[in-house]
């Protein structure tokens, strides 16, 4: 008897001995955060609350400036955890990054997710996006808190998920000028709510102005107009590839909605003379677009 409880004495020791061994080691393994930000939400509502408008072609974003101001607002709220990475989510048409996005997936510790962008330029399979990720990860124990940047109802289910599975939620909310941008159910299923405010975003939001109409005299002629569609043309294929150029080519001569204005967009940044309502040189820009882009296929 007095073996057997010898016996049993050991075992619970020795179990106790790997019990506090293992809480030694969770207690060693830093805790692990993550930043989610819908894009969508973003625009609109730092547009309007620094530049008065939700229209994206009307204003600029410092994406990288702004990313590196909520990773480090994330490391004050959060200190004693570090970043695994900020997933920013967008919608595209197909699927196809545009410039901008291309320039924030470049940048390090961020992962940018595409959902598609529909025929009235809404935002189609983002929330389920956030949800696939906010699940997974909290899951697997990859992330011990997640701070969302976002405002639409659809996201209490990504919410409910990754709580599910042990992870705290906080929600980052965007000063709307009146009323409220987030939905209620949103701000009742999460851990924390925090709000930035207009200073916050003033750095990284500027209206955009559009470049003045030119005398005659200063009018770029069709030649001038062409070759700077075909330098963008080289500059956007470089930037996705010959995959991408086989997708677009069955459309010639028409460019989706989406190419069409940021090709006008940055052709009147290089020329600095606006080409709104010159529907001549308009033709001119993408028939450069197209030339460059023909000859490489």
């Amino acid at each position: 008897m007095n073996d057997d409880l010898a016996a049993l004495s050991a075992r619970i020791d020795h179990t106790n001995e790997l019990l506090q061994r293992m809480l030694a080691e969770v207690a060693k393994t830093p805790s692990t955060h993550a930043i989610f930000v819908d894009a969508g939400y973003l625009y609109a509502a730092a547009g309007r609350l620094v530049a008065g408008t939700e229209d994206r072609r009307a204003f600029d974003l410092d994406a990288e400036g702004l990313i590196d101001a909520l990773i480090d607002k994330a490391r004050t709220i959060f200190a004693d955890s570090r970043l695994l990475r900020v997933y920013w989510y967008d919608g595209a048409r197909r699927r196809i990054h545009t410039a901008e996005q291309q320039t924030i997936a470049e940048l390090p510790d961020v992962k940018v997710r595409l959902g598609n962008l529909n025929a009235n330029n809404q935002q189609k399979g983002v929330d389920s996006l956030i949800r696939s990720d906010l699940e997974s990860l909290a899951r697997h124990r990859a992330i011990s808190d997640a701070a969302l940047l976002g405002g639409d109802e659809d996201l209490v289910s990504a919410v409910e998920a990754a709580q599910g599975y042990g992870a705290r939620v906080h929600l980052w909310g965007i000063e709307a000028p009146e009323g409220r941008n987030q939905a209620e159910p949103l701000l009742w299923e999460v851990d924390s709510q925090r709000t930035f405010d207009l200073d916050f975003f003033k750095p990284y939001v500027s209206r955009r102005t559009a470049p003045a109409y030119e005398s005659a005299a200063g009018r770029p002629t069709r030649d001038d107009v062409r070759f700077v569609g075909a330098q963008i043309a080289a500059k956007w294929l470089a930037a996705r590839g010959r995959d991408t150029l086989v997708e677009l080519l069955p459309g010639h001569p028409y460019l989706p909605g989406s190419v069409d204005q940021d090709l006008l967009v940055e052709a009147e940044g290089l020329l600095q003379y606006s080409l709104r309502g010159q529907a001549d040189l308009r033709r001119a820009l993408r028939d450069g677009f197209w030339d460059h882009l023909r000859t490489q296929y």
